[in-house]
């Protein structure tokens, strides 16, 4: 028999799942997190961005060229790409579903490498985190008709 996975991912947290066919019972293998996604822009940041004088009255500040949360939601894309990479290379599975909320998917897939990306055989763009286990298989039936 042939193994899926399916992961389930928000941008501070993630479930991996195993099942032998998509819409039936769920084996959950790993779970992630990511706190630092949770927490206020400004407890990321080191600082508040400095500040500078021009010639003349003139002055301003420093902005930074990416927000911290986004920040920290790209190094938890990363991460999961890892950890399917790592399935991928080890033979842990045949084909893969992705779930996640959109924003979140997007990041998803500029981390995952095109060898992984040709495993998925469905891109669910919905934020089913909040679903139970026993809940989960029929929500991922619906959302693949």
């Amino acid at each position: 028999m042939s193994t899926t996975w399916v992961l389930v991912a928000g941008a501070s947290e993630a479930r991996l799942f195993e099942t032998e066919k998509v819409g039936a019972s769920l084996h959950c293998i790993k779970e992630f997190s990511h706190p630092e996604s949770r927490e206020k822009g400004s407890d990321l940041a080191s600082d508040r961005p400095g500040h500078y004088q021009s010639k003349g009255t003139g002055h301003g500040a420093f902005a930074e060229h990416t927000d911290p949360k986004d920040y920290e939601a790209e190094r938890f894309a990363g991460e999961l790409a890892n950890a399917l990479e790592k399935g991928r290379t080890a033979n842990e599975y045949k084909s893969l579903v992705l779930v996640a909320a959109p924003h979140f998917h997007g990041l998803l897939n500029t981390h995952i490498n095109e060898h992984t990306r040709a495993l998925v055989v469905n891109d669910i763009q919905k934020d089913f985190t909040a679903c139970d286990t026993l809940e989960l298989p029929e929500r991922l039936k619906e959302s693949i008709k």
